[in-house]
């Protein structure tokens, strides 16, 4: 399913306001940060909306992905919210930084994305299914409240009747359309074996998470003492990335 942004985020007064816009005329910029031993795995790192590509960078998070996996390079993308904006933002990442790094040969390649981050990796899953190895979610943005509680009152994801499809996904059905691909997860648990969530028990988007919790492995939910910020993720992904390499990354066949 293709999931379009175009126009949508200007109604969404919360991922607005003073924060990186990036410029969607130009490539979108990366850090590339090459691993300490030979590397097989990728992770590529998708910006809250408060991450210009230097903040990102100063978060640790790339050290911390590779202080756990030190044959994973890191890519730290600056797909900030105005590439969003523009409508092209997940096709962008396939054809900009994906599918180059698949011709590269990673054993896995991941999404780790923070908040607007952690909606793009949702996204990303739903417009190029089977693509990257995993997403790992860091308190993502999930919608607005309305669609929220309708789930909630259908008694959950897996019970919430999405409809029929539209002819044309725009500003005003995008989120009704995310969860209808991540309705699909509830019907077919396999689709999200490979998917981590991480979030702060006094982040401003806690209340949203249990309308997701349900579709993934418990195993693979952590809560950390915190609000939304790196001060969270970045530790949580420390322990993901571990709990992976124990044995609890289920691969294809």
């Amino acid at each position: 399913m293709r999931l379009s942004m175009s126009g949508a985020l200007l109604m969404l007064g919360m991922l607005f306001g003073c924060y990186p816009k990036g410029d969607p005329d130009k490539p979108i910029p990366t850090t590339f940060v090459p691993a300490p031993q030979a590397a097989r795995r990728l992770v590529v790192v998708l910006p809250g909306r408060g991450d210009g590509l230097e903040g990102l960078e100063r978060t640790g998070i790339a050290q911390a992905i590779q202080s756990q996996w030190p044959d994973a390079d890191v890519t730290l993308s600056g797909l900030a919210i105005g590439y969003y904006l523009q409508g092209g933002a997940i096709r962008r990442l396939h054809d900009e930084i994906i599918a180059p790094a698949r011709t590269r040969g990673y054993r896995e390649i991941w999404l780790l994305g923070a908040s607007l981050g952690g909606l793009g990796a949702l996204m990303y899953d739903g417009q190029y299914p089977g693509t990257v190895d995993g997403l790992v979610l860091m308190a993502p943005y999930l919608g607005e409240k309305p669609l929220l509680d309708e789930i909630a009152a259908a008694g959950g994801i897996a019970k919430w009747n999405p409809g029929p499809l539209p002819d044309v996904v725009n500003g005003d059905n995008f989120q009704h359309e995310l969860w209808r691909h991540l309705h699909n997860w509830s019907r077919d648990p396999s689709r999200a074996r490979n998917v981590w969530l991480a979030y702060g028990d006094k982040d401003y988007l806690r209340d949203t998470m249990p309308s997701l919790i349900p579709l993934l492995p418990a195993s693979h939910v952590l809560l950390r003492h915190g609000r939304h910020a790196w001060s969270v993720w970045t530790p949580a992904t420390r322990d993901i990335l571990a709990r992976i390499d124990a044995g609890e990354i289920q691969r294809s066949p």
